[in-house]
């Protein structure tokens, strides 16, 4: 059968979840282009390697040459001073967005955050319609991301399915854990189904398993088909009884966001 693409670009390459994907990327396209600023490592004979620093907009510019499609999970993916988020996470996305409108490149695929709405409480069910209420400087970097992305779909018809990814881990070890835990096989068929879903325009949706007491309500998104087949269950015999949040203060237990209220904000000596 034939690939959905010549050539796709994929950023991020050498972090957790780029290193995790990358052995599935070659069902998508012909050719996988990698990119990172950090070593990726040999090519295979499907791929290609780039090193690009996404706050330099002529090596993002050429880094996008020649793709049809970009799935772009490049940048900083944890709570950090600002100016390192600034830089890769909010400059490196304007570059981004600038080189796909003028190369004429049709979808992205962006690696959003739940940290979009990590001030929720743990008792609310959220969805993609209620205002952001980001957790920290990387929370607010990835609110930029959705938005910039929705300004080029609203005035230039550039696609895009916004992923809030949740805790993409091999085990879930705590009880939020359990709750936003996404299997890497859900992942690879919510990139599938964000790739190849024929109309999308700009799209926000969760990325999660098939776990209990959900905190993440994905109507929004029901036209991209994505059905988990993965699911925490298999490590509730690991993590301790459910505590009771009414007596809890601390704003890791009591804030979807977690720990990464702890994390930040964090300034640069």
């Amino acid at each position: 059968m034939t690939k959905p693409f010549r050539r796709i670009l994929f950023t991020g390459a050498a972090g957790n979840l780029g290193r995790r994907l990358r052995p599935h990327l070659q069902q998508f396209a012909d050719v996988v282009r990698l990119a990172d600023l950090a070593p990726i490592g040999d090519a295979q004979p499907h791929e290609e390697i780039v090193r690009c620093d996404l706050a330099d907009r002529d090596q993002v510019m050429a880094m996008c040459e020649g793709v049809e499609a970009i799935l772009h999970f490049g940048g900083v993916s944890t709570e950090e001073a600002f100016e390192p988020i600034m830089q890769a996470n909010i400059l490196g996305m304007a570059n981004l967005y600038e080189a796909v409108h003028k190369l004429g490149i049709r979808r992205v695929v962006f690696a959003s955050t739940n940290h979009t709405m990590g001030m929720y409480k743990t008792t609310d069910q959220v969805d993609a319609g209620m205002p952001t209420r980001p957790d920290g400087y990387y929370g607010v970097s990835k609110v930029f991301g959705e938005s910039l992305s929705r300004y080029y779909w609203d005035r230039f018809g550039i696609e895009t399915v916004c992923i809030r990814i949740g805790y993409c881990w091999e085990e879930a070890t705590n009880y939020r854990q359990m709750v936003t835990w996404l299997g890497l096989d859900d992942l690879v068929q919510l990139l599938w189904r964000a790739l190849l879903t024929p109309r999308v325009g700009h799209t926000i949706t969760f990325g999660i398993s098939d776990n209990d007491g959900r905190w993440w309500d994905d109507r929004h998104a029901r036209h991209l088909a994505y059905k988990p087949v993965q699911s925490s269950r298999q490590f509730a015999h690991k993590i301790a009884q459910a505590v009771n949040w009414k007596d809890m203060q601390d704003i890791t237990l009591t804030f979807q966001g977690g720990v990464f209220l702890h994390n930040g904000p964090k300034y640069k000596d």
